[in-house]
């Protein structure tokens, strides 16, 4: 019955910088007071300006789904739906805190993205690896991504 769940992860699959559909683990760790910390598995598919996350339990359940387009961006839990004006203002609502989702597309893609305050070490992506620190303005936070391939 495990062996049924198991699934390739990045670590053995090339990296594919043409893709618009990412899926796998994130974990992100915000320094604030008290610290918070988040891990889900992820689907994202799209650009910056049109797309949709979602993220899931453990266990596989849908925690959230996002999904944007120029001028507005929704978040689904459940039942509920709640309307942002922008994707930077759901997903800081979802996090509580601002992640560089714009700058995430281009990193996944193994380009060098330029976000005040931000550093994204990219040398992992052929493993299926991405890590990004915010360091400026406080608190500090690192993102963490494990690509599916």
């Amino acid at each position: 019955m495990i062996a049924g769940c198991a699934h390739q992860t990045g670590a053995n699959a090339p990296f594919d910088s043409q893709t618009s559909h990412w899926s796998g683990r994130l974990g992100l760790t915000v320094a604030s007071e008290p610290p918070q910390s988040y891990s889900a598995g992820f689907a994202l598919s799209g650009n910056a300006l049109v797309g949709e996350l979602m993220l899931t339990s453990p266990l596989g359940s849908a925690l959230a789904v996002m999904r944007w387009q120029p001028g507005q961006a929704l978040l689904q839990q459940g039942e509920q739906t709640a309307r942002f004006e922008s994707l930077d203002a759901l997903v800081e609502q979802v996090t509580g805190t601002p992640l560089p989702v714009r700058a995430l597309f281009g990193w996944l893609h193994g380009q060098p993205q330029s976000v005040p305050g931000w550093q994204a070490d990219l040398s992992g992506l052929p493993d299926g690896r991405l890590f990004a620190q915010r360091l400026m303005p406080l608190p500090t936070a690192e993102l963490r991504l494990v690509l599916d391939r």
